[in-house]
């Protein structure tokens, strides 16, 4: 067994300081034994070691790549870093799987930068202990800050470390010292802390800027910035969609009045796109789409030739607007304007597969998803959402292997444990069910649809009390959810209750008329004696679904 002793002190080399020390130790190796793999896992590797850049060249490409700094205007999400790290320890575990075991020996891993933070927790979660052990090591943290590597940090997406350099960096600069500086630095700043849920200190940075700014373009963006804060906050009960109106609505007064034409273009186009969210955010959907419709025309007319990621971030909400009043032909012909503007971009196929799933053409919406799994590091949504297609095609193994792996790539992925526990009511196994409701009830408290399964849980394990409560506050939180109307009347059936029974499948019924639904209160009606009202419900569900042999059957014994 091999055995290294690396520092994670960020300060050392910033994000993925553990990560890049690692790699430099095992990528040389696996290049002579596994060039493929090395290939498999190039954009995780060159984004964690930079300097490893010239030996791994860049198998899978995007078309920021080739574009100037200024024309990247998707900076990546906060959770871009949680499918790098899952494709490093993918690396790692194949990659010790073929030559020896390792053991790991950090330093300061106390003072490591979130990347790599998150990086040994994923280690630890997906690589087996007899290929790969991570000892911790003394602490002695070196003095200094961070290092200021703004443009790493801004084009990676790595937010802790450009907060916590770039806040560094203002204490020390005044924006008179050099005002476009200072500006330039106070927006990526702020941005960062929104991204990472720290909406006061950007909101804080934003009010400073407007106490000593004057300058249009950098008012028009701190507007901007604050609208996105109001709109998008990550905790709802502070989102507040007027007063976004009328910080948007400064940002779009600003730059309609900017007299270069391509700027203006831009500028305006990229505010109006953000104004569109904020009616969305209102429930004025007509509203965002004619916004939408402004910015593309703007960016089609002005900007032709530059900008290009510009122009396909608009067709993408163009395709999502259409797909919300229901255009969905129009909405993928805009996603596929979007893929053939950056076919390396993996985001827009995940959407249109999500469409495509919709329209039912199930092959093409797995194509979609697939490329997604090609053309990026493990992204969860991909198989979750690949397990909706396959559980819809009847493949509950696929389905169930899919949501298994969305959670090994995410624990913290609630809708999984949604999905699979349905799976396991399914299948009969109750423990397993309850297990993943327990879990996805710590993300997400009073969850309705993880209620209605503990529902069935209890129901099934007649638990009856401990069943009607959990129906019960499902409801409470979403008085729509069809399934717990369901479960709630077969409780009801099952105590003798026929009269609580009848009223919450008539409610079911009011929802959604679907031949189970009727075939069900059919019973329920036959048991309190009431044949006429059972054999109504029996015909109208032979016109749903003639084929179905239990509802015949039923028939002719009525």
């Amino acid at each position: 067994m091999d055995t290294i002793f690396l520092d994670a002190d960020r300060r050392i080399g910033g994000p993925y300081t553990l990560g890049a020390a690692l790699l430099t130790h095992l990528v040389p190796p696996a290049l002579e034994r596994r060039p493929d793999l090395v290939a498999a896992h190039d954009i995780e590797i060159r984004t964690a070691a930079p300097g490893l850049r010239d030996l791994v060249p860049a198998r899978r490409r995007s078309l920021a790549d080739d574009l100037p700094r200024g024309q990247r205007v998707l900076v990546p999400g906060a959770r871009r870093s949680l499918r790098i790290a899952n494709g490093l320890a993918e690396f790692v575990r194949d990659h010790l799987a073929g030559s020896s075991p390792l053991t790991m020996t950090v330093a300061n891993l106390g003072e490591a930068d979130h990347t790599d933070t998150e990086l040994v927790t994923v280690l630890r979660r997906r690589v087996e202990p007899g290929l790969l052990t991570i000892e911790e090591g003394p602490s002695a943290p070196g003095a200094g800050p961070l290092r200021a590597d703004f443009d790493r940090y801004r084009d990676e997406g790595f937010h802790h470390a450009m907060a916590e350099a770039g806040l560094e960096a203002l204490r020390g600069l005044a924006y008179e010292d050099d005002p476009e500086r200072w500006q330039h630095l106070l927006q990526r700043v702020a941005a960062s802390l929104e991204a990472i849920e720290r909406e006061d200190e950007a909101r804080e940075l934003y009010d400073r800027a407007r106490r000593v700014s004057t300058d249009p373009k950098h008012r028009a963006t701190i507007a901007y910035g604050t609208a996105m804060i109001l709109v998008r906050h990550h905790d709802h009960a502070r989102r507040d969609p007027e007063q976004a109106l009328a910080w948007i609505n400064e940002a779009v007064t600003i730059t309609s009045l900017l007299s270069d034409a391509r700027e203006r273009a831009f500028h305006l186009g990229f505010d109006l796109n953000g104004k569109a969210l904020v009616e969305v955010r209102r429930g004025r959907h007509g509203a965002a789409m004619e916004l939408v419709r402004q910015a593309v025309e703007l960016a089609e007319t002005d900007l032709p030739d530059e900008h290009p990621i510009h122009r396909l971030v608009l067709y993408g909400n163009r395709a999502q607007l259409l797909a919300m009043a229901g255009r969905r032909e129009a909405a993928l012909a805009d996603y596929d304007r979007a893929i053939a503007l950056d076919p390396g971009y993996p985001d827009y196929y995940l959407d249109r597969g999500n469409l495509l799933h919709e329209l039912g053409r199930e092959e093409e919406a797995l194509a979609d998803y697939e490329a997604v799994t090609r053309l990026s590091p493990p992204f969860p949504e991909a198989y979750y959402n690949r397990s909706e297609v396959r559980y819809a095609r009847g493949d509950l193994a696929g389905a169930r292997a899919d949501l298994d792996h969305t959670l090994e790539l995410d624990p913290e992925f609630a809708p999984a444990y949604v999905n699979r526990c349905g799976l396991h009511v399914a299948a009969g196994d109750y423990a397993r069910a309850r297990e993943d409701v327990e879990r996805g009830l710590v993300l997400t408290p009073g969850d309705p649809h993880l209620l209605c399964v503990l529902g069935q849980v209890e129901l099934a394990e007649n638990h009856y009390p401990e069943s009607r409560i959990a129906f019960d506050l499902a409801l409470e939180a979403d008085p729509e959810l069809l399934p717990a109307w369901a479960g709630r009347a077969e409780l009801a059936f099952e105590r003798g209750d026929h009269e609580a029974a009848l009223a919450d499948l008539s409610r079911a019924l009011k929802l959604e008329e679907t031949a189970e639904l009727l075939f069900n209160r059919s019973l329920v009606h036959r048991a309190a004696g009431l044949v006429s009202q059972a054999r109504q419900d029996l015909l109208r569900a032979a016109e749903l679904a003639p084929d179905d042999a239990d509802v015949t059957r039923a028939l002719h014994e009525t």
